[in-house]
């Protein structure tokens, strides 16, 4: 069997919603695995999203705070503690590549933040990424993808959110992987068919832009992504591929990646020469 690829979206405790998160432990599995790298993308989640219909009822271990308005602030990254526990793992797993990285949702909407993190620490791996799009009940809010399903039509949800994630590539914002473009279908209707017919013009041009702008496209194993995106991925000019599992926790890790990387391999995209690095067509 061929070595699996990098995971390359994972997150530890240091993410406001891995409460099971354990990067030795994550760093452990995946040597185990025969990973030839992992990268800890942290989330950096900058803005309050509206609180959904019923209120909030995160799970317990979730860091964050409710503010006046009930909108919801993610913990800040404690990013000097993230460091050192990576320096930590580094000195434990000396055979594993460990990338220092976040996952930096809509920075484009938070640009002055965004410097300030980067002037701070330098990161190797950078997951742009969107969560919520636009609250139509609060203009200048946003609400969270799962409950936007409730303001707006599905087909409108996905739509809306591929437009949202045009601005942010589009955007002088640095990142280096576009993370989950298939976001919102986690929450798409369980009843609906997924109308891929309606969704290609659409996600194709999303993809173009991606291209255009010398970016990666993220596989993420968590739904997992439809292979036909990874097709027109290298349709539209796409030349990187990175694979991201989106763990929360360590038994997470490299979730489907001995069926999805041969099959994206089949599509035309390749290991590097660096096994570490991200696959290219």
């Amino acid at each position: 069997m061929n070595p699996l690829p990098s995971d390359d979206h994972v997150h530890s405790r240091f993410s406001f919603d891995a409460f099971e998160g354990d990067m030795e432990g994550t760093c452990r599995r995946a040597v185990e695995l025969g990973l030839p790298a992992v990268s800890f993308t942290e989330h950096v989640d900058l803005e309050a999203w509206s609180a959904p219909p019923g209120g909030w009822n995160w799970p317990a271990g979730v860091r964050g705070s409710v503010d006046g308005h009930g909108r919801f602030l993610a913990a800040p990254l404690e990013v000097e503690a993230y460091v050192a526990e990576v320096e930590r793992c580094r000195d434990l797993f000396g055979n594993l590549r460990i990338r220092l990285g976040i996952e930096l949702d809509a920075g484009h909407r938070h640009r002055d933040e965004v410097a300030d993190l980067l002037r701070r620490q330098g990161f190797e791996r950078i997951v742009g990424s969107i969560h919520a799009l636009p609250d139509l009940a609060a203009p200048g809010e946003f609400l969270e993808v799962d409950p936007a399903y409730a303001q707006r039509s599905a087909l409108d949800v996905v739509l809306s959110y591929w437009a949202e994630v045009r601005d942010m590539v589009e955007a002088d914002v640095p990142f280096h992987v576009l993370g989950h473009v298939d976001y919102p279908l986690r929450h798409w209707p369980a009843d609906l068919p997924v109308p891929w017919d309606e969704f290609e013009e659409p996600l194709r041009h999303t993809l173009s832009v991606l291209a255009v702008s010398g970016r990666a496209l993220e596989v993420n194993t968590s739904l997992p992504l439809d292979l036909r995106v990874v097709r027109w991925w290298r349709e539209e000019g796409g030349r990187d591929l990175a694979f991201g599992s989106d763990a929360h926790s360590p038994g997470e890790l490299a979730r489907r990646f001995g069926e999805v990387a041969p099959a994206v391999e089949a599509l035309g995209f390749r290991p590097a020469a660096d096994p570490t690095q991200l696959w290219w067509a």
